[in-house]
Order: structure tokens, then sequence, then C-alpha cells
């Protein structure tokens, strides 16, 4: 965690940050509630979501926001960092009785201006599909709750369909489902289709179709969230039993999983070029999981409470500024990275596509990602080239391009920044020589608090330099990495914050050996490829780390002009990116450079 002072400053609510691309301020006139901006009193509510749809809407202002607060469901038009925000007008509003809603998504290929889709999942297990620019209720899904009794966690429209809808509920199951089909009017029952570690999945069997389609019953207790992935090809799956699971969704097959260091996992999502998997969950951590590797390749320690949302910030990637024909990519591969949605930076998927896959040298790319807790706090991570390729040596300077207009880079947006050449870390590759040695089913040694720069001679002592110091931040991207030999030079030094993840302490009398046979048993997975050591991988620590709110975060969507963000309180805030603040007062600000470089 970024230490920011003493203890009164730390709980003070931020209302900018500073990256090394410039300041993110929070307008107060572009945050949405309910109309009387009285907060909620969230005991024993589930959690405030929020979904974006944008409808092609002639006059330029096309962005509609949906949030559940309670049992309320509130439509707007979503004016950003444009307008101030009017809460007198929503264009619908719905107030449900005995259920509340807990999830929504918007079909973004069918949106117009003149009609939208919405699905809403329930507390009480229904699925309806309603037009809040019609303000109509088209159909109600499991209305009689002969599919699943339990409470909707997420419902997503499958990508590229207009009438395929996915659904997953507590119980930890998932039901495929279209919209032109009926539920029927009694129980389904149910044929196996296919069967694998952890997971089966069934047909409905009827003589007329019906719905649900597919019913997936994946792993051990409530199903809490599922992503596809850009391409719509893959589904990752976040469980209460901390696995994630990822499927080929046509295939229905597992490509491989993942178990959190301990407890459920609550939040997943994809990399804009569907290479890395991000999760979060109870155990305090983000953990960076590689889809072509199957394995993970690093964790990210700043939360102090159980982590409820990730994201993958699709408009802030830096990539190497190379010489185009080192670039390998065909226009196949371009036409598979197409499904992205809207509302994503184009210039970066062409880039990211095109990554060269054959020389031994790849195209730099940094991913950011964010993270939201129920510690009230933001996380922003980059995920650097020294992570994803910790066996190649790293060159002494890097050209990167700040990638945050969907049209193209920021004029004047690119900055040479020369890097400092970091000594090999046994641990960043996952050969520390120690863990032979290690118990098995032992904690590892206090994880390292500092968060100054892994080099002598550029650490600017106790403070941050990653949030202390952009310019240190710009000359070195590794800043954020946590070199795991200085564990060793405070052995005395113990783990103070008071989070879920407990005294960490190396005391076991379990020996390696006896991790084997289960793969999945959550008991016997630490020290495993499922589940490394802490010691065992790169430990990153947030470039940003900031109390934005007074109760826990449970919103977190990057936007090609903000951040947004909401709390359970019900407050949905707008946090304008660099350079797009003076967005409100003069329009023509519009066509400038969206990111400043420090």
């Amino acid at each position: 965690m970024a230490a920011e002072g003493g203890g009164k400053e730390m709980n003070e609510i931020k209302s900018q940050f500073s990256t090394r691309e410039g300041a993110y301020k929070l307008l107060t006139h572009s945050e949405y509630s309910r109309p009387n901006r009285v907060p909620f009193n969230s005991q024993g509510s589930n959690p405030v979501r929020v979904s974006f749809v944008n409808v092609n809407d002639q006059s330029g202002n096309g962005d509609r926001i949906c949030f559940n607060v309670g049992r309320e469901l509130y439509f707007y038009i979503y004016k950003g960092v444009r307008k101030a925000a009017d809460l007198s007008k929503p264009i619908d509003k719905r107030i449900y009785k005995g259920t509340q809603p807990t999830c929504h998504d918007f079909n973004h290929l069918t949106a117009t201006a003149e009609s939208v889709s919405l699905l809403v999942g329930f507390s009480a297990g229904q699925v309806q599909l309603i037009d809040p620019i019609k303000k109509e209720t088209s159909k109600l899904f499991n209305e009689e709750r002969l599919i699943d009794k339990s409470r909707v966690t997420c419902v997503k429209w499958v990508p590229g369909s207009e009438s395929l809808f996915l659904v997953a509920h507590s119980s930890g199951s998932m039901y495929l489902y279209n919209v032109e089909h009926t539920c029927g009017t009694t129980a389904p029952h149910y044929q196996l289709l296919k069967q694998g570690e952890s997971y089966a999945v069934h047909t409905c069997k009827s003589k007329s179709t019906r719905n649900p389609l597919l019913k997936w019953t994946v792993g051990d207790g409530a199903l809490n969230e599922f992503a596809f992935s850009p391409d719509g090809k893959f589904l990752a799956c976040v469980s209460q039993d901390g696995f994630l699971r990822v499927f080929n969704f046509d295939a229905v097959e597992l490509h491989g999983n993942m178990k959190s260091y301990f407890g459920g996992l609550l939040c997943v999502c994809w990399s804009p070029d569907g290479k890395y998997i991000v999760a979060g969950g109870e155990d305090d951590l983000v953990t960076v999981w590689s889809f072509v590797d199957c394995r993970v390749i690093a964790r990210g320690h700043g939360h102090k409470s159980w982590v409820s949302v990730v994201a993958f910030d699709h408009y802030t990637t830096s990539v190497e500024e190379s010489d185009p024909m080192e670039f390998s990519g065909s226009d196949e591969d371009f036409q598979d990275q197409i499904h992205f949605g809207r509302d994503r930076a184009n210039s970066t998927q062409s880039r990211l596509s095109k990554r060269n896959s054959t020389d031994s040298r790849p195209v730099s790319v940094t991913y950011r990602f964010g993270s939201v807790g129920q510690d009230t706090q933001l996380c922003l991570w980059d995920l650097t080239e020294d992570i994803l390729f910790p066996h190649l040596p790293l060159s002494r300077t890097r050209t990167h391009t700040n990638v945050m207009n969907a049209s193209g880079p920021p004029a004047g947006g690119s900055v040479s920044g020369a890097v400092i050449p970091t000594a090999s870390n046994p641990s960043a590759n996952g050969s520390n020589s120690s863990a032979a040695n290690t118990p098995a089913n032992s904690l590892p040694a206090p994880l390292p608090r500092s968060n100054s720069l892994p080099h002598a001679a550029a650490g600017s002592g106790s403070k941050s330099a990653a949030t202390e110091n952009p310019v240190a931040t710009g000359v070195s991207k590794f800043a954020t990495l946590s070199l795991h030999d200085r564990k060793d030079r405070h052995p005395e030094k113990d783990h103070k914050r008071n989070h879920s993840m407990g005294h960490i302490s190396s005391k076991s009398s379990d020996k390696l050996n006896l991790l084997t046979k289960t793969k999945t048993d959550p008991a016997k997975t630490l020290g495993t490829t499922l589940c490394p050591r802490m010691e065992d991988v790169p430990l990153l620590e947030p470039l940003v780390c900031k109390k934005i709110a007074h109760e826990r975060l449970t919103v977190l969507i990057f936007l090609e002009d903000c951040i947004v963000t909401a709390c359970q309180e019900g407050f949905i805030c707008t946090w304008a990116r660099p350079g797009k603040v003076g967005l409100l007062s003069s329009q023509n600000q519009a066509n400038s450079p969206s990111g400043t470089v420090v």
C-alpha cells in the first residue's frame, strides 16, 4: 500500500490522485445517486452495481447509466465530464417489492436511441428483460423460481448475440437462456452433456425447446462472477470455493484453473488482448493469471479487506514504439480482437493484437488495471514486462505512448524515459531456492511493506515514489514490484495491517511431500501451480492506493474520459482523467490530448 503519512491523514477521503499520466480529479457535479442524494442505509442490502450503454444518439450525448440502490433501479442520461448530473429527471425508475435487483447488463449490439435491452437479475432468482427507454417490461425468466431459487450473482449477454444470455446464481449454477424461448410451467429435467474436474454441464430435456438451454454446475458454493474473454470464446468464472476456472465456452471444456491464497474469489476480469486474467477476493489480494501458460504470474497486495471489483483500463496502456516491420500479427489475428465493446480504445487493441508472437523479443506492453474493495480504497496497478517476461534482459531505454484516445495516441503524448536496469531477481521467475525447504502448508514470512524503488540510488525513503513523486514513476516503471529479498533484511518486522490475511507465520509441521493427489482439495493446493506460495511469485504494490468513500466500494469502470466508482451508500462518482477536467467549462478542450505524461 502506498503510505500517505500519519493516521489522521490516512483516514481522509481523497478527491484526487496522481499517476505518471497526470492527476485524476473527482467531479462532484457529476455524482449520480438517488434523486434526494441521501446516503442509502445499506445494511443487509445487495451491492450497488452500475451498467453503461451507448445508444448512438445524434446529439453526441449517447451514454446511458443504470444503477441499483436497494429495491430501486435508475436509468439516466450519463453526462460524465461534460455536464453536471441532473438527478431530477431519470429516464426510468423502478421500485421492486419482495425482491431486490442484484446485477444488470445492457445488450450493446441492439441498443438504439429509441430502444435498449436491459437484463436485471434479482435476489430471489428471477431475471427480468426490460426496455427503460420505452418503459416496457417484455419478459420475466425463472418467474416461478422453478429453475433456481437462489440469488442471481451475475448476468451478461453472450458476446455477439442478440438473444442469448448467461445467468449465475449463488447456488453455484449458471444457466444459458434465449430471450425467444419460454421457461415452461414445470421444473426442467436435465441430461448430462459433459463432465469434468469440478464442473458438469447439462442440457434441458423437453419435447419443445425451452429455457434454460444449458445448466452449468461449477465448483462448490456460490458462483460469484463470470466474464467473457474479449473474443467471446472463453469464460472465466470465480467461485466461493476460491477457484478461478476458465472454460472454452462453445466446446464446454475446462481450459485451466487457479486457486486463491485463501477464501473465496469475488471478482474477475480479462486484459484487453485476452492474454491475462485478474481475480480478487477474500485473501485481500489481486492475482494475475496467464491465460496462455495457465499459471499465476504475480500477486498484488494493497487492500486491507476483501477485493470486490477488478477491471483493466483499456485506455491507459503503454506500448513500446517499435518498427512496424517487427510485428508479425496477421489480419486474421486482428479480426480475432474485434469484439471489444464500443467503449474501448481501438488503437490499444490493434497494437495488442499485433504483438509479436514469433520473435524472441516481444513487443513491450504495460497493462494498467484497478481494484476497489470493502476497505473503501481504490488501487491502481501496472503490470510491466519485468513481470510478464522475467527471463528476458531489460533494455535500458523504452519509448512509450500513452494510449488514452480511441482514435489514436494523443499528440505529444509520448515520453522517452530511461529505465533503470534491475538486477535479476530469483524470486521474480518463481525459482526461489528456499521453496523446497519450506513446509507445505506454512504461510510465508511477513510481506514487504516498503514501496520505494527497488534500487538504492533511486529510492525515496519510506514514502512511495510511485505516488509522492510522479517524475520518478515516469522514469522507472518498475517501481511497483516488491523484491522479495527485502523480507530477509527485516525478519523481525511483523505484518501490521488489520485485515483478513491474518498473522503471517512460517511455523508448520506439515511436509512438502503431502502436496499431491487431489489437486482441487483446497487444503493441499498451496505450493502447487494452482496456488504458488507468496515468495514464489512477484508481489506487486499499487501505483495508487486511496481511500475514496465512506462505505465499501462495489463498482470500478474505466471509460475514455473518466473512471467511475460507486459505494454501498448509493453514490456513483466520476473521476476525470488527466486533461479532461476542463471539458465541463470548455467544450473545445475535447480535442486536446487526453493524457498528460509527467
